[in-house]
């Protein structure tokens, strides 16, 4: 495993993460098995978990304290998220601050999550929506701060939505979030045009979420490809976006070379980007997780072989399903 430094955190944390909304918003979900997945991660040298209150309303950072306290030994860097108040993903140019993200809001499930975790401070907690506007006021970051002196929280980062990147310009160049998370991968492009930029220039940590575009770029997919009812991809891959994913998927297939998987070269197409800190895959089984660890082992991309993916680079705007 290699490890990259989080911004001006300075933490020196595994490329490779662990993104842990499978764990209880997805179908499918044991426990022992998220958490016997979940320790071999920390045997193979990941060190940062990403989770939130929303994710099973506290499961899974249930899951993730678990798994801290039985590594006393380890650093583990525990990064989780706080719900907005109208519960609604992703957010809207209408809401509001007050909306949103309130100050007794925000206290609320800061000690919520610390106690899910068992844990005495959080590491990084972030605003699971986001909208720029809301830095002009200052009321989001106040008690933040104090939460910070009290030792609770180390650093807060924000968490932008699909397929808008440019929606957190504002709040990295004013230099008081420590981290974004955003959605990168071979698909979703996007954040290398302003974003990546904007957060080296004020030592932002960047954490690369959806790096499979929700699995298609595991190469699974198919057009008939469904879910039980309830799970959260049947309302995102609908036909529209299924079968328009899937030939995309089919011609990116085309480049990757014989004795390599897709979701390997997906990773590495990620990490080739020095302005990512870590890229978090959802895991929940052991075999998944392994084969999601050679892409740290296996190093850059061939430069040519990154030439031809940065060609299937799809802008997209956000719709009624992409949520």
């Amino acid at each position: 495993m290699k490890y990259r430094r989080f911004g001006r955190m300075g933490w020196m944390v595994s490329e490779l993460g662990y993104g842990m909304w499978g764990m209880a918003g997805w179908s499918g979900s044991d426990d022992a098995e998220s958490l016997a997945s979940l320790q071999r991660s920390v045997d193979l040298g990941c060190n940062f978990f990403d989770t939130a209150w929303a994710y099973g309303e506290g499961h899974s950072e249930k899951l993730l304290g678990k798994l801290v306290r039985a590594n006393p030994s380890k650093r583990l860097y525990v990064a989780t998220k706080i719900p907005p108040k109208n519960m609604q993903w992703p957010s809207r140019r209408e809401y509001t601050l007050d909306d949103c993200f309130p100050p007794e809001h925000v206290a609320e499930y800061v000690h919520a999550s610390l106690r899910n975790l068992g844990l005495e401070q959080i590491d990084l907690i972030q605003f699971h929506t986001w909208e720029d506007a809301w830095i002009q006021s200052d009321k989001w970051l106040k008690g933040l701060d104090e939460f910070r002196r009290q030792g609770l929280i180390q650093a807060v980062g924000i968490s932008i939505n699909r397929w808008e990147s440019w929606n957190g310009l504002q709040a990295v160049r004013t230099g008081l979030v420590d981290a974004v998370q955003a959605i990168y991968n071979i698909f979703d492009q996007s954040p290398e045009d302003e974003l990546f930029p904007a957060c080296k220039e004020k030592d932002v940590a960047v954490i690369a979420r959806v790096p499979f575009d929700e699995g298609a770029l595991t190469g699974t997919l198919t057009k008939g490809s469904r879910w039980p009812v309830g799970d959260w991809r049947n309302s995102y891959f609908v036909p529209e976006n299924l079968n328009a994913t899937v030939d995309r998927v089919e011609a990116i297939k085309a480049v990757v070379p014989v004795g390599t998987t897709l979701a390997e070269t997906a990773l590495r197409f990620i990490l080739m980007n020095p302005a990512v800190s870590v890229t978090i895959p959802g895991m929940r089984k052991i075999r998944n997780l392994e084969a999601n660890v050679t892409a740290s082992e296996a190093g850059p991309l061939d430069p040519e072989l990154y030439s031809q993916l940065r060609k299937h680079r799809w802008d997209r705007t956000p719709t009624a399903w992409s949520q």
